[in-house]
């Protein structure tokens, strides 16, 4: 059984502001953000590099990083997002996922340091339901 804090998620075994979800990929609210609104996207398979992902596999999950990244500036407002992703340099856990951090000219995110925010109490569940609401989600939007 994988111990992963990403597999517990898509177990159901631990928490998450979950945004969008379908068979083969989950994407939830960062419990560490850089900015409210920061996405993580997840294969529901514990991979733990893009390299090993299948190749159709690939096509599905990169849809959902397409869709939260539209998603996440549709409803933060910001001027852009930032798509990341790191492999063992930089993976504080091992399983592939990719960041969906929205961006706007002068905010305080830096590549080299990440300065991490905090919600409010109702914050949280408040960005969740406005990432998941957003139309970016509709799979027949371009």
């Amino acid at each position: 059984m994988c111990r992963c804090v990403f597999c517990r998620i898509v177990s159901k075994e631990l928490e998450a502001y979950l945004v969008y979800e379908d068979s083969s990929t989950l994407a939830f609210l960062d419990h560490s953000p850089v900015a409210k609104g920061h996405v993580l996207v997840v294969p529901r398979r514990h991979v733990e590099l893009i390299y090993n992902l299948e190749k159709q596999e690939v096509q599905g999950y990169f849809e959902v990083v397409r869709r939260a990244a539209a998603a996440v500036k549709e409803a933060c407002l910001s001027q852009g997002v930032l798509l990341l992703n790191n492999n063992v340099v930089g993976q504080s856990v091992p399983h592939l996922h990719f960041h969906v951090v929205p961006r706007d000219r002068g905010d305080s995110i830096g590549w080299r340091s990440w300065h991490h925010v905090t919600y409010k109490a109702h914050e949280a569940k408040e960005f969740a339901y406005r990432i998941a609401s957003s139309p970016a989600w509709d799979a027949d939007r371009p």
